[in-house]
Protein backbone atom coordinates (compact mmCIF):
# COMPACT_ATOMS: atom_id res chain seq x y z
CA UNK A 1 0.00 0.00 0.00
CA UNK A 2 1.56 3.64 -1.07
CA UNK A 3 -0.23 6.92 -0.32
CA UNK A 4 1.12 10.58 -1.58
CA UNK A 5 -0.11 12.94 0.80
CA UNK A 6 -0.24 16.87 -0.07
CA UNK A 7 0.16 19.19 2.93
CA UNK A 8 0.17 23.34 3.11
CA UNK A 9 2.12 24.98 5.51
CA UNK A 10 1.04 28.25 6.89
CA UNK A 11 4.12 29.64 8.82
CA UNK A 12 7.72 29.09 8.46
CA UNK A 13 8.39 26.72 10.70
CA UNK A 14 5.98 24.70 12.33
CA UNK A 15 5.40 21.17 13.51
CA UNK A 16 2.06 19.63 11.87
CA UNK A 17 0.51 16.49 13.48
CA UNK A 18 -0.05 13.90 10.88
CA UNK A 19 -1.31 11.20 12.76
CA UNK A 20 -4.99 10.82 11.67
CA UNK A 21 -4.30 10.82 7.60
CA UNK A 22 -1.65 7.78 8.88
CA UNK A 23 -4.34 5.90 10.54
CA UNK A 24 -6.73 6.33 7.76
CA UNK A 25 -4.33 4.91 5.19
CA UNK A 26 -3.84 2.04 7.69
CA UNK A 27 -7.46 1.79 8.18
CA UNK A 28 -8.34 2.07 4.53
CA UNK A 29 -5.45 -0.34 3.45
CA UNK A 30 -6.52 -3.48 5.22
CA UNK A 31 -3.20 -4.66 6.68
CA UNK A 32 -2.87 -5.74 10.19
CA UNK A 33 0.01 -6.45 10.69
CA UNK A 34 3.99 -4.79 9.17
CA UNK A 35 5.59 -1.33 8.89
CA UNK A 36 4.96 1.78 8.20
CA UNK A 37 7.30 4.10 6.51
CA UNK A 38 6.79 7.76 6.50
CA UNK A 39 8.95 9.60 4.15
CA UNK A 40 9.18 13.53 3.04
CA UNK A 41 11.05 13.85 -0.36
CA UNK A 42 11.66 17.59 0.43
CA UNK A 43 15.31 19.01 1.22
CA UNK A 44 13.84 22.09 3.81
CA UNK A 45 11.73 20.08 5.98
CA UNK A 46 11.34 16.69 8.11
CA UNK A 47 9.16 14.06 9.90
CA UNK A 48 9.58 13.08 13.19
CA UNK A 49 7.80 11.39 16.34
CA UNK A 50 7.34 13.15 19.49
CA UNK A 51 4.73 14.03 22.14
CA UNK A 52 1.38 15.42 20.63
CA UNK A 53 -0.36 15.95 24.42
CA UNK A 54 0.80 19.14 24.94
CA UNK A 55 1.45 21.76 21.74
CA UNK A 56 3.63 23.60 23.11
CA UNK A 57 6.13 20.85 23.09
CA UNK A 58 6.22 20.98 19.42
CA UNK A 59 6.65 25.28 20.06
CA UNK A 60 9.88 24.61 22.52
CA UNK A 61 11.02 22.14 19.70
CA UNK A 62 10.71 24.75 16.75
CA UNK A 63 12.27 27.76 19.32
CA UNK A 64 15.18 26.02 20.41
CA UNK A 65 15.53 24.54 16.52
CA UNK A 66 15.76 28.65 15.76
CA UNK A 67 18.53 29.35 18.23
CA UNK A 68 20.70 26.45 17.15
CA UNK A 69 20.61 26.95 13.61
CA UNK A 70 19.57 30.60 13.05
CA UNK A 71 18.07 31.80 9.78
CA UNK A 72 21.12 34.03 9.78
CA UNK A 73 24.21 31.82 10.36
CA UNK A 74 26.44 33.07 7.51
CA UNK A 75 25.62 30.92 5.32
CA UNK A 76 27.15 30.29 1.77
CA UNK A 77 24.14 28.79 0.00
CA UNK A 78 22.85 31.72 -1.99
CA UNK A 79 18.65 30.44 -2.04
CA UNK A 80 19.03 32.02 1.88
CA UNK A 81 17.47 28.79 3.34
CA UNK A 82 20.81 27.18 4.81
CA UNK A 83 18.99 27.30 8.35
CA UNK A 84 16.14 24.76 6.85
CA UNK A 85 18.15 22.58 4.84
CA UNK A 86 20.15 21.73 8.26
CA UNK A 87 17.24 21.82 10.58
CA UNK A 88 15.97 18.82 8.11
CA UNK A 89 18.91 16.58 8.23
CA UNK A 90 19.31 17.18 11.89
CA UNK A 91 15.41 15.67 11.87
CA UNK A 92 15.58 12.96 8.77
CA UNK A 93 13.43 12.60 6.05
CA UNK A 94 11.38 9.39 7.69
CA UNK A 95 10.53 7.33 10.45
CA UNK A 96 9.36 3.74 10.56
CA UNK A 97 6.27 2.66 13.13
CA UNK A 98 5.42 -0.98 13.56
CA UNK A 99 1.88 -2.07 12.84
CA UNK A 100 0.50 -4.62 15.35
CA UNK A 101 -2.87 -6.32 14.83
CA UNK A 102 -4.20 -3.19 13.21
CA UNK A 103 -2.36 -0.50 15.43
CA UNK A 104 0.17 1.61 15.46
CA UNK A 105 2.79 0.68 18.44
CA UNK A 106 3.20 4.64 19.68
CA UNK A 107 3.66 5.77 23.09
CA UNK A 108 0.46 7.27 24.69
CA UNK A 109 1.31 10.81 24.10
CA UNK A 110 3.29 10.23 21.31
CA UNK A 111 2.39 11.48 17.52
CA UNK A 112 4.02 11.52 14.42
CA UNK A 113 4.81 15.31 12.76
CA UNK A 114 5.51 16.59 9.48
CA UNK A 115 8.35 19.40 10.23
CA UNK A 116 8.25 22.54 8.03
CA UNK A 117 11.54 24.63 8.19
CA UNK A 118 11.07 26.77 4.84
CA UNK A 119 7.33 27.82 4.73
CA UNK A 120 5.20 28.68 4.02
CA UNK A 121 4.21 25.82 1.34
CA UNK A 122 2.72 23.41 -0.58
CA UNK A 123 4.12 20.04 0.42
CA UNK A 124 3.79 16.02 0.14
CA UNK A 125 4.25 13.14 2.48
CA UNK A 126 5.04 9.41 1.44
CA UNK A 127 3.51 6.47 3.26
CA UNK A 128 4.38 2.99 2.68
CA UNK A 129 2.96 0.43 4.60
CA UNK A 130 4.75 -2.80 4.03
CA UNK A 131 2.93 -6.24 5.41
CA UNK A 132 4.64 -8.74 7.50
Amino acid sequence: MFEVIEIKSKEKSEMIDIMDSIRKIVDKSGIHHGIIVIYVPHSTAAVTVNKNYDPVVQQDIINRMNELVPKDGHYQHIEGNSAAHIKSSIFGSSVTLILSNGHIELGMFQSVFFCEFDGPRKRKYFVKIIEG
